[in-house]
């Protein structure tokens, strides 16, 4: 089969496309012919060496997926081959070969079904952002009728945030650089959609919601930006760590948390067991057919184009970039 090979963790530079074994499935294991891959901030962390994980090289990146089953390991009764699924988590692009490849070996317990009302692509890079969303609102326990707030608002986790945020209840502010991006974050149901270069956002911001304040912040950038979050909150409020796209944060002073009583904690869909995840992902479900919310792709490229594919990742897309697989090339013949 054809695959993106990761040669070295020092960055996507180390990635090349070539022929790669076919998976076997083991014990427990189905083989699924990719269609669809979406790409991850993850991956690039990865591939950068900045990751956790460091699996044996050469390794393929790709989280999330969707494809047809074209052969069962032993034991399998749930699934059959023929059947489309997309993968929900697991180890698959972190300690086991990925999706941006023709063929994967993924276990039964990282799969399901996609849900009859969504397309192909918008199935295929669903399941971590939404996972990585519900975790963020629901890690603190249930939270009343809230004020989130929601940075990186525009990319796959931002997006997914706020459907799920709307479907709550909760008044939703999205934070986006782009005007046009600003828009469409309000077309989604974000109540308030705020442009983060202003540097009197946080004060104008408050003034807005006065006298409330901001109750829950998930935050996908990090860096310089974080302080400023945090100025917005109310006492009692809460910070979900997604991502830190803006590189480390600054100091700040603490005492910032101190008189509020703010807590911060760190989002990490990989901790979830496989019955936590099918929980999380079934919530999601339900909760997106409340409003009629579905997954948003942004962008779709070839098998080949997967150095610009990271490349408009890295630049903000409105939500999940995708690689289509199913129409890359043919493996050579002999």
């Amino acid at each position: 089969m054809k695959a993106w090979l990761l040669a070295d963790f020092k960055g996507l530079d180390c990635l090349q496309l070539a022929d790669a074994l076919d998976p076997i499935p083991a014990d427990g294991e189905v083989v699924v012919d990719l269609e669809y891959a979406a790409l991850n901030p993850a991956d690039r962390y990865l591939a950068q060496g900045q990751y956790p994980a460091k699996p044996k090289l050469p390794h393929i990146l790709g989280r999330d997926g969707v494809g047809i089953i074209s052969a069962l390991g032993a034991g399998v009764r749930e699934f059959q081959i023929g059947q489309r699924v997309l993968i929900i988590r697991g180890d698959t692009g972190v300690n086991r070969w990925g999706t941006l490849a023709q063929r994967v070996a993924v276990s039964i317990d990282s799969l399901a079904t996609p849900p009859a009302s969504w397309n192909i692509q918008q199935s295929a890079g669903a399941a971590l952002v939404y996972l990585t969303a519900h975790q963020a609102l629901t890690q603190w326990g249930e939270l009343p009728s809230s004020i989130v707030l929601i940075t990186g608002a525009s990319g796959g986790v931002g997006v997914a945030s706020v459907q799920l945020a709307k479907s709550l209840g909760h008044t939703v502010i999205a934070l986006s650089r782009d005007s046009k991006k600003r828009g469409n974050l309000a077309e989604l149901g974000a109540d308030h959609a705020v442009d983060p270069t202003d540097p009197n956002w946080p004060a104008n911001l408050k003034k807005r919601l006065e006298p409330r304040r901001v109750d829950l912040a998930i935050d996908n950038i990090g860096g310089s930006m974080l302080p400023q979050v945090i100025e917005t909150l109310g006492s009692f409020a809460k910070i979900s760590v997604v991502g830190q796209l803006a590189g480390p944060v600054p100091n700040f002073s603490t005492a910032a948390l101190f008189f509020r009583r703010i807590r911060i904690g760190g989002v990490a869909v990989g901790t979830f067991t496989r019955t936590e995840a099918m929980i999380a992902w079934q919530s999601s479900l339900n909760l997106l057919a409340r409003t009629g919310a579905k997954p948003l792709v942004d962008r779709v490229f070839t098998f080949e184009q997967l150095r610009p594919a990271f490349e408009h990742l890295a630049a903000g897309p409105m939500g999940k970039v995708l690689i289509e697989i199913r129409n890359s090339s043919p493996d050579p013949v002999g």
